[in-house]
């Protein structure tokens, strides 16, 4: 299923790339999108989290939700997914909600990429700190609700944030931590304002958020 990118990279580069182990937070929007971007590209060994099902109100923007996979929990449906995709990908589900007390027990020294793609702000402040820490590479998705034009996302560092609500909180609950070492998905695009400030999604602003994030893990990998 690799002979296109292989024209592009090398047998050797896609070997490299089978050999990496990858840690997903989170199957929603962006997350459904880095999940499957990396798996079509060759990463074989992923483990996946979330503790949701799939909603009818997720058929906008999740490439997992589907009339068939209403009601089943997100890390299932991604995973019959998957391996749909490939027959060689080893997906682990862990049905969960990751608190702050509970970072230590996803062991995450055994990945070589953690993506996070939750919405608790003090799990990923904490998942930021562990990573500084333990000098591990984490890719954090910061907000694409409010957003239309997905032309105007990058992946930076937390410290180069602009225009980004939920990235200049983490700057604040980081202060005094090299935020500089943090890379983010983050967009340039001001919030638009909604009534309630319900936090409104379109279909392409999260996944082109995901394709960005597994393309930076991808071109990390062979580079």
């Amino acid at each position: 299923m690799f002979d296109r990118l292989i024209t592009l990279i090398g047998e050797e580069k896609l070997k490299k790339i089978k050999s990496k182990k990858v840690l997903v937070l989170g199957c929603g929007g962006v997350g459904g999108y880095v999940i499957e971007a990396l798996v079509r590209s060759g990463i074989e060994n992923i483990t996946i989290v979330d503790k949701d099902t799939v909603d009818v109100t997720n058929k906008n923007r999740q490439i997992i939700a589907l009339n068939s996979t209403i009601g089943l929990y997100k890390v299932d449906a991604m995973k019959l997914r998957l391996e749909d995709i490939s027959e060689s990908v080893e997906v682990d589900t862990i049905k969960d909600y990751i608190k702050e007390d509970s970072i230590n027990s996803l062991n995450l020294e055994a990945y070589d990429y953690i993506v996070d793609c939750i919405d608790d702000t003090p799990v990923k402040v904490a998942l930021a700190k562990y990573a500084l820490k333990n000098d591990l590479k984490l890719i954090i998705s910061t907000g694409t609700a409010k957003k239309l034009h997905p032309e105007l996302l990058k992946m930076t560092t937390l410290d180069k944030t602009s225009y980004d609500p939920l990235a200049k909180r983490m700057r604040q609950l980081l202060k005094g931590e090299k935020t500089n070492r943090l890379t983010v998905l983050s967009s340039e695009e001001e919030p638009i304002k909604t009534e309630d400030n319900v936090l409104g999604s379109t279909a392409f602003v999260p996944s082109v958020g995901g394709l960005l994030i597994a393309s930076y893990i991808i071109n990390d990998i062979i580079k």
